[in-house]
């Protein structure tokens, strides 16, 4: 027996279910979603689902136990299916959630939730009435990154937070189908939102189409948050080099987080400034810079989309909270498309529905 096949048996034994999972969508994300379905020992892949042949026959190479489908509905049908992962185009995956969760599914769904507040939270209800687990993969909130930084926020080491500055570029890939932000800004927005915990009060945009003409792709976001913090988000499919860098200032430390960075992904500067004032002088008005130590935490490797799927499992089997809900998922779209008008005003700032 394969060291995967004992390892099965032995979730097994222990009386826990394996969750059947079936996958929508062999195309870009597709297939990392099966692929961690299929290595997680407390799981069974079933069924993968797409439309085109190709990726067919490439799932049928890497999974030959797993039943295969060009028709979706089939897959949702099939009442020995647990759950689904659905990794298809963002404007289906209103209609193909609102169907899984009406079969007594549990979905994990690809970001974006969706490509309009009105389907996300209808997909939220839908999760809520029929008692089901409606997860969104926002990837990045489980790198051991994003944990660590997590973890100086909810300690309050961090002190007040000042401003969140993310820059997101690459040469590529370009979308057909969405822009740049829909693309590349649900990935920090909610990262925002998982590390600082407040609300966002408004938004604006500004953006260029150079290649494809229907579709920005490069933006530029700036939002207020309650509290007075500032956010910057640079998004670009047409840069010559790949950047996935944040950095958040906060009273107390400061954070780098360079996700291309090899090994010393994460740095924690203990540094700041404050304001002296000389009560005898007037104009004695300086600022006083604090220096102090830079940390690299040291960081688990795991792949974040495993540590997602076996979180996913424990949500389900109600070990665990959902870090990345749909309601998290909602409140993503909620920005992005105030975004969208700002965009279409002329970068007009633009107040964020809560």
């Amino acid at each position: 027996m394969s060291a995967s096949g004992s390892s099965r048996a032995a979730a097994t034994a222990s009386d826990e279910r394996l969750l059947r999972v079936g996958v929508a969508g062999y195309g870009y994300w597709g297939p990392n979603l099966a692929r961690n379905a299929a290595q997680n020992i407390r799981i069974e892949l079933v069924t993968i689902a797409d439309l085109h042949p190709a990726r067919l026959s490439a799932a049928r190479r890497a999974y030959p136990a797993a039943r295969l489908t060009a028709d979706v509905h089939e897959l949702l049908a099939d009442p020995t299916i647990d759950a689904v992962f659905i990794a298809t185009p963002p404007d289906t995956h209103c209609a193909l959630v609102l169907e899984a969760l009406g079969r007594g599914k549990h979905v994990l769904v690809e970001k974006p939730l969706a490509t309009d507040v009105g389907d996300a939270e209808r997909m939220v209800a839908a999760a809520r009435a029929a008692g089901r687990i409606l997860a969104v993969d926002h990837t990045y909130l489980f790198t051991s990154a994003v944990q660590k930084m997590k973890q100086y926020f909810d300690s309050g080491e961090m002190g007040d937070v000042y401003y969140y500055d993310s820059t997101r570029i690459n040469l590529g890939i370009f979308q057909s189908n969405i822009n740049v932000i829909w693309d590349l800004a649900p990935h920090d927005i909610s990262m925002m939102l998982y590390l600082l915990d407040r609300p966002v009060e408004t938004v604006s945009a500004l953006g260029a189409r150079h290649i494809d003409l229907e579709h920005e792709n490069i933006a530029y976001m700036t939002l207020k948050l309650a509290g007075g913090a500032l956010a910057h988000f640079h998004m670009n499919w047409l840069a010559p080099t790949k950047i996935r860098r944040t950095i958040i200032g906060a009273s107390r430390k400061m954070l780098v987080y360079d996700d291309i960075e090899p090994v010393e992904k994460l740095k924690v500067y203990d540094c700041g400034a404050q304001l002296i004032t000389d009560v005898e002088d007037l104009y004695g008005r300086l600022v006083e810079y604090r220096t102090g130590d830079v940390l690299a935490p040291r960081l688990d490797n795991t792949e974040a989309l495993a540590v997602e799927v076996e979180h996913f499992v424990d949500v389900v089997g109600g070990r665990a909270e959902a870090i990345s809900d749909g309601a998290l998922g909602a409140r993503v779209v909620r920005i992005i498309e105030a975004a969208q008008r700002s965009l279409g005003n002329g970068g007009v700032p633009e107040r964020v529905p809560q």
